[in-house]
């Protein structure tokens, strides 16, 4: 899930090798990958679920995640790094719908099964050792997290201080969540920083021990592997810090955050096309029968409009 065409089919498409010329998503779409761990061994399904629209579907997230699912479901999150005023809202609200979603299932096998809930929060609370410094200090998200920044090539070309805010915010959030973090574009290179993450939580690869925080390439930290003394504070001048008034830390940094990028009030509803006027979805003897309900539809309000006129109203 994540940004509206930030490239999440594309990703997806990557991951499975496949050569396909991607579409856009336009409600959920669903497919599947098989993968053997070594030479000889049967192979793994992982399933794809993803959600189109940006943040105006996020209500379609209860769907493929269901108690039958969650031990072994992982969320992957596409923002878009060249659109930095639509990057915590979108962040902020699938988040937090998927959030929501994950911990109603969580209540309910506390009460059916006490075991699964205590070992799934268990193996996020292990993301994070014990001993590490921000143990304490992070609330890490139910189930794994992966949040990828797309579209590189157009962020690299930002102001280098754009860049550092952009980026260390997402470092902050992701080490908070307790999620990995990769940017990536179509650049190969890149593209398979990317499969590995997706790849270790679908098919259970060995986990990329490599890491990149320098702010002018390229990052990649999988999960655990940042601290907040590496991060440092948010990016704000002293005067400024001082007048800044939240009960979190991720608050904090999505007032500065916003400070500098002003969030876009826009809605994704507004201008989504309507997939059934787009020709590569036509079938000819379905658009007839549309054509023809849809007739009987505007009679049938025509009439209705003319009898409620012509009722008599009792006026007590």
């Amino acid at each position: 899930m994540g940004s509206k065409n930030g490239g999440k089919t594309t990703i997806i498409l990557r991951c499975l090798e496949r050569e396909e010329i991607p579409k856009p998503t336009l409600v959920l779409e669903y497919t599947f990958g098989r993968r053997a761990r070594r030479h000889n061994a049967p192979k793994d399904i992982a399933h794809f679920w993803e959600i189109g629209g940006g943040t105006s579907l996020q209500e379609l997230i209860r769907i493929p995640i269901t108690v039958n699912n969650i031990r072994s479901f992982a969320v992957v999150l596409v923002l878009d790094l060249s659109k930095p005023n639509e990057l915590w809202m979108t962040m902020e609200n699938l988040l937090q719908a998927t959030r929501n979603h994950v911990n109603k299932i969580l209540a309910k096998l506390e009460k059916t099964d006490h075991e699964v809930a205590a070992e799934i929060k268990q193996k996020m609370q292990n993301n994070l050792q014990r001993d590490h410094p921000d143990y304490d200090l992070v609330d890490p998200f139910p189930i794994p997290l992966v949040i990828i920044g797309s579209k590189y090539d157009i962020f690299h070309e930002f102001d280098s201080e754009m860049r550092k805010i952009i980026s260390r915010t997402l470092r902050f959030v992701s080490h908070y969540y307790g999620a990995s973090l990769v940017f990536t574009s179509k650049s190969e290179a890149l593209l398979l920083k990317a499969r590995a993450l997706i790849n270790h939580l679908a098919f259970g690869y060995d986990r990329s021990k490599s890491v990149s925080v320098d702010h002018s390439k390229p990052l990649f930290i999988p999960a655990g592997l940042d601290s907040l003394s590496q991060i440092g504070p948010p990016p704000t001048s002293d005067s400024n810090f001082g007048k800044l008034r939240a009960n979190t830390p991720l608050e904090l940094w999505k007032k500065v955050f916003e400070k500098t990028f002003p969030p876009k009030r826009f809605s994704d509803l507004q201008d989504s096309k309507d997939p059934a006027q787009d020709s590569q979805y036509a079938e000819y003897e379905v658009d007839v029968m549309r054509a023809q309900k849809n007739q009987e539809l505007e009679q049938y309000k025509r009439n209705a409009s003319k009898s409620w006129k012509e009722m008599d109203f009792d006026p007590d």
